[in-house]
């Protein structure tokens, strides 16, 4: 689970060009909701065996957010990795803070994964995530059935839908085509508070602070431009019928068309 700027809220950045997550609202990514969605169901269909769904984030204070919704919807428990060394991490350093804490959890039989977070957008933990625990990926699944250690999933292209299967142990990653993400109940909301939170450090889970952060990231910000305001627009008038003359060459003289 990845905990994020609001898109709706007044999004900044920090002096270091490292996105603002703690003075600005945040929540739980609206993608990473439907791998907690396909999380459940997974372990609805599977009622007669004794399974735990564990969210796992990691980021700062305010992150914790993000997995207290997991819990409202029906995660059984769990798990953020917060450290002060962890700010500016690129993809690289992120994926190798979460596989280090499976690892400290105990390696699952599935590690399931949105499609992306609302904010970075690259689509690529999973698969890095993936390679680190040394599991075979399904990813970016639009339909996901599971029968007994078996995973199918339907990913869709440009060109076509492929169907891609594999056996568990995997790491899987879904779209927002998966499946509708459930709202927490107010018994669920309720629930959540009595379930199981850990809070983790970089030492809990054998990470050297050299590894992770802005320092070490392969990507960087290098310059940030405030969006210009919003001007007023152009209002084309059809009094005496050039309305449409007008309104062409208005397009034209803008490129498009």
């Amino acid at each position: 689970m990845k905990y994020v700027p609001d898109a709706t809220g007044d999004r900044k950045f920090e002096a270091d060009n490292t996105v603002d997550r703690v003075g600005v609202d945040g929540l739980l990514s609206e993608l990473d909701e439907y791998a907690v969605e396909q999380a459940l169901q997974i372990k609805e269909k599977r009622a007669d065996e004794e399974i735990t769904v564990t969210a796992l984030t990691v980021g700062p204070a305010e992150a914790e957010a993000a997995v207290r919704k997991a819990l409202q919807m029906g995660a059984d428990k769990a798990v953020h990795v917060q450290d002060d060394a962890i700010a500016g991490s690129d993809a690289v350093a992120t994926s190798l803070v979460l596989a280090k804490a499976i690892e400290k959890i105990g390696v699952p039989e599935l590690v399931v994964g949105g499609l992306a977070s609302t904010d970075g957008g690259l689509s690529v933990v999973p698969a890095m995530l993936a390679e680190r625990l040394g599991l075979p990926q399904v990813t970016l699944a639009a339909v996901v059935e599971t029968q007994g250690d078996q995973v199918r999933i339907k990913r869709d292209g440009d060109t076509a839908t492929e169907v891609v299967g594999g056996t568990l142990p995997l790491v899987l990653s879904v779209t927002d085509q998966s499946g509708e993400a459930r709202y927490p109940s107010f018994k669920g909301i309720m629930a959540a508070k009595k379930k199981p939170l850990e809070s983790l450090t970089l030492a809990d889970i054998g990470v050297d602070a050299s590894e992770v952060g802005l320092d070490a990231a392969w990507t960087k910000v290098d310059n940030v431009t405030a969006r210009p305001a919003r001007t007023a627009g152009e209002i084309v008038k059809d009094e005496d019928g050039s309305g449409a003359t007008a309104l062409v060459e208005f397009l034209a003289s803008k490129k498009f068309i």
